[in-house]
């Protein structure tokens, strides 16, 4: 029989989701990935970042950030913003320029692409005469000069991207004045640098990669004087003074060459190899900068001895008897100097500022101006993959005084940094305050935990908490990085945070479980081993003992292949400022810690693995009960992740039975229209016909012996009925792998007797799943529909008292369906099931609040990514489907993997190994940029003769895109909104 709905109902009911639902990508936090240019606006105060994907990215002042995508999956090689404008061009290795602006609309910059270009040069012309290898920016903001790989330097008018042919230097008119007996003269190769005289640009330094350098009249067209250097170019600086001009070579040697005018000039007026005399690398870049009071800063990277530090990414920075060798940690792309108090004919009239680099892991800046030149704390960029993330823990609306005590503590760790505020200002943050103080926490395989403040767009690092120092590893405390040896040559010093090696990957965080209201921090490691931490605002010297739980119960015939456990020292360690960890416990078998829940208002911890689950009262430090879920087919779980002897014939023969199972669904899907499905129940004996709804997908039954059947997936605390239905009791909730729940009622004694009376726990229901599907969530609701306030959350007058008085229920998330049970007779009483008929498997789930940006009622819902990379919003207490959006890749599955959820509808996941997708559900709590760029007072005026809109270049369609707010939307040119 039909259905007939409403028209008013519905509308109604799609307006709701209107106001409650939205879904955006809002930011992305940490570092771009593959980094492949760097760029720098004096005027604007802007710093722009290329990747090897194609995206260009804008920071200035903290929460000022802008992101494009260029059309072409093809790297960005090189990045110039046009001198005093509001442009920035781009050079893709494809050839391909491209023209971006900053424009502003509804007072907010928005990163549009006006235009793209490609030299097409001469008919019948090899690829190299027109391959860009060099670009220019003029000074005049109205040319681009494009040196190439055969040698030939273009000239193009911007913003038109128009050539002007008549001006063009081509590789005959620079030869012409070459002694014949120049090594080379007949093969100058590709345009190496390009670089105007800062006194007169009208005068441009043409550098050869064979070591020839010109400097060409672009007035009177023809060459000035030439540079005959015989080694192979790396790069030219030409000095303030405009007299001077340093080279710098593949030997790692610089020169200095005088501009006299005399032509040509064959030898320079001096020639210096930091390094020594042995053969040493390349200097790819070189610096030179005066300074108000004393010698110049020189600054080079590379140059370093090539047999002893070959493999070293060092930048080198001498000023009078100061010198260093900054070495880093991955290579160097790239970097330049701020200098403070630039007049408008560029001229210093201050010393440098700072040194910023980038390298291929992270963003350095240095300050030049105290003594000892150190670091400065980067707002944003911060490298979030310093040690690979394994998990993340999101807390929202932090408590003021927890939110400063762990400011303190992290404030504590960064003395050695630079006190300097942050140098790079440009453009205004618009952005509102954010309403909230949350957290991430971010685990990673060298057993730290990381804080970052993630209330707005910049993700801050706070504080840092290391778990090593607990355990005996190969590490050595007294080791520290930023020192270097007392007279060693070249003096280096370690720079930066960035360490991808691990001293021992069973130190690996797993889990991580904070409670923002008693201080209280527990976190769960690759080794089975579960840390509770304490917050406290002194250093403390203790001994952490360890609890063994053996999850077997002594069962006989298994045998641990994985894995050995972290050995515990025994000497008392002394823990700085921070979260200090006081209890410590070892399941064995040490296998990975799968799930953890923590409730500090009865301070008890439970902890699961793929063996089973106990819980842990760390009030009394001792170990409360222990249940082995792990089946004895299973011999997977005994192998642990660390194991080279798995089975193929099982791995085999489990590939080939999912795929058997799938096409027999298949075939029942194309021939039954009734959609009717066969379960394999829990005794594999009764069978039961269910009739499915034609929107919901068939349920695929499980076989028992699946391996991993007994790892725990969830645990949950509750207090709630569980025994009868007139009195609540505190209870434990354990699903497993194999679609089983445990619940287990706990007697926790009053206030007075907490510290003599023991927790005691009972057995009190066991639920199978028919279908056996990995159950992935647990939920009890109140009897108004409500989830159970979070512990203590009442206490601190933050939510209500959950209702006692109606009935309360079980929400049982696995990954393929919703049930709801009543409790506590913990019988069925409504179900949903995946809308899909591909696979969809729940992969995350979490309980969010969404309210309309005008009404301050708040309604909670169950929000749900699945493996195919769609989220799914779940209305409660009805469980019924209210939106659904796509998100994530479904081939990308370490980041459906890495997504965590945050309180109020918003999303985090690592789009790459060091940057987070953030992203936004709900109308009313968006965390996004809106910033503004203004143009600079000494931008040229525009000529009258000249439209307000620019010509379109040539190739360019008739669309192009317009960033705002670090999203990519489609609209026509120039549009009357831009």
């Amino acid at each position: 029989m039909k259905r007939f709905r409403r028209h008013g109902h519905e509308s109604q009911r799609d307006k709701h989701k209107q106001d409650l639902y939205q879904f955006n990508k809002t930011v992305e936090h940490g570092f771009p990935h593959q980094p492949s240019a760097l760029g720098f606006s004096p005027s604007l105060q802007l710093l722009a970042i290329g990747t090897r994907s194609g995206a260009i990215k804008l920071y200035g002042a903290p929460g000022v950030e802008f992101m494009g995508l260029h059309d072409e999956n093809a790297a960005v090689t090189q990045v110039h913003f046009l001198p005093n404008q509001v442009e920035l061009v781009t050079l893709l290795d494809d050839n391909s320029l491209h023209m971006w602006t900053l424009r502003a609309h509804n007072s907010m910059s928005e990163l549009l692409e006006i235009g793209r270009f490609t030299l097409s040069g001469p008919p019948g012309a090899p690829p190299s005469v027109t391959r860009v290898t060099a670009v220019l920016a003029h000074s005049s903001g109205e040319l681009l000069l494009l040196g190439t790989e055969g040698g030939h330097v273009f000239v193009v008018e911007v913003p038109g991207f128009r050539e002007l042919e008549e001006n063009n230097i081509s590789v005959e008119d620079v030869q012409n004045r070459i002694p014949e007996d120049y090594v080379g003269r007949r093969n100058l190769e590709c345009v190496e640098t390009l670089h105007e005289n800062p006194l007169n640009p009208r005068q441009v330094l043409i550098g050869y990669s064979r070591g020839l350098m010109v400097l060409w009249d672009l007035d009177r067209q023809r060459p000035i004087q030439h540079f005959l250097g015989t080694q192979q170019l790396e790069s030219v600086w030409w000095m303030e003074d405009g007299e001077n001009i340093l080279s710098s070579h593949s030997d790692g040697s610089y020169c200095q060459w005088t501009v006299t005018g005399e032509d040509p000039q064959t030898e320079p007026e001096k020639q210096e190899m930091p390094y020594g005399s042995f053969p040493c690398k390349a200097i790819s870049k070189v610096i030179q900068l005066p300074s108000k009071q004393g010698p110049p800063f020189l600054i080079f990277s590379g140059g370093m001895p090539r047999a002893s530090y070959g493999d070293r990414h060092c930048i080198s920075v001498i000023h009078s008897k100061t010198h260093e060798a900054l070495d880093f940690t991955s290579r160097i792309i790239d970097f330049f100097v701020i200098r403070e108090g630039v007049n408008h004919r560029g001229t210093i009239e201050r010393d440098p500022s700072a040194l910023v680099v980038l390298v291929e892991e992270e963003l350095i800046v240095v300050d030049l101006q105290t003594e000892g030149w150190p670091v400065i704390q980067t707002p944003y960029l911060v490298p979030l993959h310093c040690s690979a993330i394994t998990c993340s823990h999101h807390v929202s609306s932090i408590p003021l005084k927890l939110w400063e005590r762990v400011q303190a503590a992290g404030a504590q760790q960064n003395t050695h940094y630079s006190k300097k505020p942050w140098p790079i200002n440009g453009g205004q943050n618009l952005a509102p305050d954010p309403p909230q103080r949350d957290l991430l926490l971010t685990g990673h395989e060298d057993g730290t935990v990381r804080f970052w403040d993630a209330s707005g767009v910049c993700l801050y690092p706070m504080y840092k908490l290391s778990t090593a120092g607990v355990f005996l590893t190969d590490a050595d405390p007294n080791d520290n990085m930023n020192q270097g040896s007392e007279g060693e040559w070249p003096p280096f010093r370690k720079v930066g945070c960035f360490d991808p090696y691990s001293d021992d990957p069973r130190l690996g965080i797993q889990k991580i479980h904070l409670c923002k209201y008693s201080g209280y921090l527990t976190v769960a490691g690759t080794a089975g081993q579960i840390l509770v931490l304490e917050l406290n605002d002194e250093a403390a010297e203790q001994t952490v003992e360890a609890t063994v739980v053996d999850l077997l119960q002594g069962q006989e015939g298994f045998r641990w292949k994985g894995q050995a456990r972290l050995d515990v020292r025994e000497e008392p360690v002394l823990f700085p400022p921070g979260f200090q960890p006081f209890a410590l416990v070892q399941c064995q078998p040490p296998a990975v810690v799968t799930a953890i829940a923590l409730h500090s208002e009865w301070k008890l911890v439970a902890f699961g693995t793929s063996h089973g689950f106990g819980f842990y009262d760390y009030h009394q430090r001792n170990n409360i009960l222990v249940k082995c879920t792990l089946n004895p087919s299973d011999q997977m779980a005994l192998e642990g992740p660390l194991s080279r002897v798995k089975s193929i014939k099982k791995s085999l023969r489990q590939s080939f039975r999912r795929i058997r199972r799938s096409r027999v669904s298949m075939r029942k899907h194309h021939t039954n229209n009734a959609a009717k499905v066969h379960i394999t129940l829990h005794n594999s004996e009764l069978l039961r016909e269910m009739e499915l709804a034609p929107v919901q997908r068939k349920i695929e039954a499980r076989s028992s012996d699946d391996s991993f059947t007994g790892l725990v997936r969830t645990l949950y605390f509750a207090d709630t009925f569980v025994s009868d239905s007139s009195h609540s009791t505190p209870s434990l909730w354990a699903g497993t792998n194999g679609g089983a729940v445990f619940a287990y009622v706990l007697r926790v004694p009053s206030l007075e007797r907490r510290a003599e009376d023991p927790v005691v726990a009972h057995a009190a229901k066991e639920i199978q799943l028919m279908h056996r599907a990995p159950v992935v969530g647990l939920v009890v609701l109140d009897g108004k529909g409500a989830p159970l306030p979070e512990p203590l959350e009442v206490a601190h007058d933050l939510a209500r008292s959950p209702e006692m008085h109606g009935s309360h229920h079980l929400l049982v998330v696995s990954e393929e369906q919703f049930k709801l049970f009543t409790l506590p007779k913990v019988s069925s009483k409504s179900k949903l099931k995946l809308t899909a008929v591909d696979g969809s498997r729940v992969r995350r789930v979490g309980v969010a609040w969404f309210g309309s940006r005008t009404d301050e009622q708040l309604e909670s819902s169950l929000v749900v990514l699945t493996n195919q990379g769609e989220l799914h919003v779940i209305s409660l207490p009805s469980i019924k489907m209210m939106v659904h959006y796509p998100c994530i890749r479904r081939e990308d599955v370490s980041g459906i993997a890495s997504c965590v959820f945050t309180k109020y509808g918003q999303g985090f996941y690592l789009i790459s190994p060091s940057e987070f997708e953030r992203f936004s559900l709900s109308t009313r709590w968006v965390v996004e940029p809106h910033c503004l760029v203004e143009a600079p007072l000494q931008m040229r005026p525009k000529n009258p003769s000249s439209p307000v809109h620019r010509d379109q270049p040539d190739g360019v369609p008739t669309e192009h895109r317009c960033v705002c707010s670090c999203v990519i939307v489609q609209k026509p040119l120039f549009p009357s909104c831009c």
